[in-house]
């Protein structure tokens, strides 16, 4: 019965063992099925019950999810795995409870609008919500993965300062907004206090700062990995800039506010991205702002259209 036992034992770690080997060392499969797996649970539930509060909960727990296995998985627990995983966890449970309590305080996700009744459309939402998981979790999971162990170097501790400012300027503008719009004699109006004063998309400059300063801390163990690394931060940076992020918000809110000169003039001295005094960014050339500061001109595409009909 002993030898039945551990033929058992032997063969299933065996399998175990062919089965990891199968979705290689790097974790790049397992990452790419649980995410999957993940995303497709919490979309059920809203196509069957129409319920999307718990959109922005299932992203970024999933990133905890991820850091957690691939930490795991590895067994190493070397010092900077177990840093990288805390920054992960840290950002991922802050941003996935904070959105979720505002999404149950405030009501329906309004981008999901017109998709919670199309199933297509709802399929791709939340497909590229896996996607963007998966891809901008690469730095952490590879360096998770890696069997490299060198001592805490410069790059790590500029990864890290990178990290905890974007987390502070993430967290910070997130409440700041919060609070403005919690603020009845507010109604109507655009948030500009606090960081916002210095940035239309501060939370968004912090995300940004903060998942390259996860890619900086993790480039001592990565080796040739970070050239598949690297498309984590490039990934969130394209995404907030050019799609789903700024150009979204900044539609939205020339289409809300374009008709005020506060706003516009708001707009006109105030950084889209990173953050400047308002005084120093009005004065700065117009070339010199959309090629160095991001001012894009699709940012002002709503704008442009009015003042162009008119």
């Amino acid at each position: 019965m002993e030898l039945t036992s551990e033929f058992v034992i032997v063969n299933a770690r065996l399998c175990a063992q062919k089965i990891m080997a199968i979705l290689d060392d790097k974790f790049l499969a397992i990452t790419a099925i649980v995410t999957v797996a993940y995303q497709l649970v919490f979309f059920i539930i809203t196509a069957a019950f129409r319920f999307d509060k718990l959109t922005d909960f299932a992203g970024g727990t999933n990133f905890v999810v991820l850091a957690l296995l691939t930490a795991i998985l590895k067994g190493t627990w070397h010092f900077r795995q177990v840093i990288l995983t805390l920054m992960v966890l840290i950002w991922g449970l802050r941003l996935a409870l904070f959105l979720l309590l505002r999404i149950l305080q405030w009501g329906e996700d309004r981008r999901l609008d017109k998709m919670r009744n199309d199933l297509k459309k709802l399929a791709i939402f939340w497909s590229l919500q896996a996607i963007w998981v998966w891809t901008v979790s690469l730095p952490v999971t590879l360096a998770n993965a890696s069997n490299k162990n060198p001592s805490i170097q410069a790059q790590d501790i500029i990864g890290w300062m990178m990290y905890l400012a974007g987390l502070l300027i993430e967290a910070i503008s997130d409440q700041q907004k919060l609070q403005f719009r919690q603020d009845s004699t507010n109604k109507g109006r655009w948030c500009n206090i606090g960081l916002w004063k210095w940035s239309r998309h501060p939370n968004y400059f912090g995300e940004i700062l903060l998942w390259w300063g996860v890619f900086v801390a993790s480039l001592a163990v990565l080796g040739s990995s970070k050239w598949i690394a690297i498309i984590g931060p490039i990934f969130i940076t394209l995404l907030l800039l050019f799609l789903s992020g700024i150009p979204l918000l900044e539609y939205s809110a020339d289409k809300k506010f374009g008709g005020f000169a506060e706003y516009r003039e708001y707009k006109r001295t105030t950084s889209p991205l990173l953050l400047l005094p308002p005084a120093v960014y009005a004065r700065l050339p117009t070339l010199f702002k959309q090629v160095f500061l991001f001012e894009f001109p699709i940012y002002s595409r709503k704008l442009s259209a009015e003042t162009t009909s008119h």
